[in-house]
């Protein structure tokens, strides 16, 4: 398992190690062990998957206080592109985003700590969306921020004529009035 570094800190993307052959292919999803020691305090207790059609872009979510919750995200099927946006006030990185292909192809994985808001969207007919969270979802701490907003600037890498968003997330508020970390 590769585990690399982005400029966000805490953010970082592990490419498995995938052993294929003519019955078709194994990797380790997950490995406690070899991720970075400063990772390895995560208890993920929840498991989540979505299905979803091109275009159909999720986000960006968050959750807050005592609620806030750290995700490893893939693609089981499919092609999605996947942003996190550092919420973290105290961060030198604090509202930036980092964007990552996540697909079957590739297996890549996104650790997203606490403190982030996250969203994806979809680049192939259909996706099927995993992931883990340390922590349970609570309705009462829940954010966003509306995927187009302006200071962020986000490439989606997908025509906005191709968007399929939900009425609640195209009424989330802009950045500059999000909850902060």
């Amino acid at each position: 398992m590769k585990i690399v570094e982005t400029r966000i800190e805490g953010l970082i993307v592990i490419e498995p190690v995938v052993h294929r052959d003519e019955r078709g292919y194994f990797y380790e999803s997950y490995n406690k062990s070899k991720l970075p020691e400063r990772h390895q305090t995560y208890n993920w207790i929840q498991d989540n998957e979505s299905k979803s059609t091109k275009g159909v872009l999720r986000g960006l979510h968050y959750q807050t206080g005592r609620y806030a919750q750290a995700k490893l995200v893939r693609a089981v099927v499919g092609d999605i592109y996947d942003v996190a946006i550092d919420l973290r006030r105290t961060s030198k990185t604090y509202g930036q985003w980092f964007g990552v292909r996540l697909n079957d192809q590739n297996k890549k994985q996104l650790l997203i700590p606490r403190g982030f808001a996250h969203g994806f969207v979809v680049l192939s007919e259909t996706a099927v969306f995993s992931y883990k969270c340390d922590n349970f979802y609570n309705k009462d701490s829940e954010g966003g921020i509306i995927y187009n907003d302006s200071q962020l600037n986000i490439d989606w890498h997908i025509d906005e004529s191709e968007f399929n968003i939900s009425d609640k997330d195209k009424a989330l508020p802009e950045f500059g009035e999000h909850k902060h970390f």
